[in-house]
């Protein structure tokens, strides 16, 4: 072979439109033009996607617009509800109320957002055309020619979205946003209502006026759970905790409210060494040999404060680590509460223990008590 045919058939310029190309096998054909990507990679030819099938745009329109009218919808029933039916009966109070409440409002938010999505989807896919976009990178600084160039691809970029040539696309976009804006100012109403004195009692002070009534001291001290009335040699061993309630509750207190009402009145009841204990001014007939009942709902946001240390006498709530001190009155010795946990008095009644009164603060949070 003569050196011109060797330098025509070894040639590599992609300007030979006639030459022959040699290449070892496994390796890959060559690019055209520094291109990343071989001549056969390319999936779209020039001027693809510039035009749309305005008959399968129309229906494409219509499905989105339906979408943005759902989104509407599921909106207003939001504001609706949250309005008109989440406050009815004195507020979402109870498991109950709160279950449902949570199932209208998450239920209707999660409808309005998803339609929006999904509209929003549809809207780029179908209704936008695919041709390709080429961006050049840039200074960051932005001079008059910039600008205006913003201004141009700005403007193209809304021609070739159809947001303005589609009028039902933008108008049922705008209503179905204008519900959502308002959506956080409506939800400032979970700031309120305050719970006024609903919380300056408890089911302790019902119980104890039945229990009163019938001609009792007060009213005994069940175990939660079994309901089992708890004697003073029941709970005799120093360093022993458990969660109690007041007698009769589960009788006399309606089904719908009586998990409100047990969280409210839901009490600890610690046996602390008598060395060790010291009761608080006025509360020296508060406790029974040691024996101290507390609110168990910790007063700084409300979590259970269920973890006793029997060696430091501590009384943890695990939420955010506040410390109170059984032996003191539960005042705080760690962490964010704000005051002590509220005691409960303490008696005995032919040998079972008995509240003689209700909690005399107010259970739970301390900004509860300024309702």
């Amino acid at each position: 072979m003569s050196d011109e045919n060797k330098e025509t058939a070894g040639s590599t310029d992609p300007r030979d439109e006639g030459a022959r190309r040699e290449r070892v096998i496994g390796t890959p054909a060559p690019a055209r033009d520094k291109a990343l990507l071989a001549e056969d990679d390319i999936s779209a030819p020039a001027g693809a996607g510039d035009q749309l099938d305005e008959a399968s745009a129309k229906r494409a329109e219509r499905i989105v617009a339906s979408l943005f009218l759902l989104a509407f919808a599921a909106s207003v029933v939001f504001i609706a509800y949250f309005i008109g039916w989440s406050g009815r009966d004195g507020g979402m109070h109870g498991v109950d109320d709160a279950r449902e409440t949570n199932f209208w409002l998450g239920g209707t938010m999660a409808v309005a957002f998803l339609a929006m999505a999904m509209g929003v989807t549809i809207w780029v896919r179908r209704l936008m055309t695919s041709k390709p976009i080429v961006q050049e990178r840039h200074e960051l600084a932005a001079d008059e020619e910039t600008r205006a160039a913003f201004a141009r691809d700005f403007v193209e970029g809304a021609e070739d979205s159809g947001i303005t040539k589609r009028p039902l696309l933008r108008r049922t976009l705008l209503l179905a946003a204008a519900p959502l804006g308002l959506a956080p100012l409506v939800l400032l109403r979970d700031l309120g209502p305050l719970p006024e004195k609903k919380l300056r009692s408890t089911y302790w002070a019902t119980a104890v006026e039945r229990a009163k009534a019938e001609g009792k001291r007060g009213v005994r001290l069940v175990v939660d759970g079994t309901n089992k009335p708890l004697r003073v040699s029941d709970f005799a061993a120093p360093g022993s905790m458990i969660t109690v309630l007041p007698e009769g509750m589960h009788e006399h207190v309606p089904h719908e409210q009586l998990l409100t009402e047990a969280a409210k009145a839901v009490t600890i009841l610690i046996n602390v060494p008598a060395a060790d204990f010291k009761p608080a001014p006025g509360r020296g007939n508060w406790h029974v040999n040691g024996t101290v009942a507390y609110s168990k709902v910790c007063t700084h946001v409300g979590c259970p404060a269920a973890l006793y240390e029997q060696t430091t006498h501590h009384i943890l709530c695990p939420c955010h680590q506040s410390t109170f001190d059984a032996t003191d009155a539960a005042k705080v010795v760690f962490g964010p509460a704000a005051r002590p946990l509220p005691q409960l008095p303490l008696s005995v009644e032919d040998g079972y223990l008995i509240a003689t009164d209700d909690y005399q603060e107010p259970v739970g949070p301390s900004f509860w008590e300024r309702g």
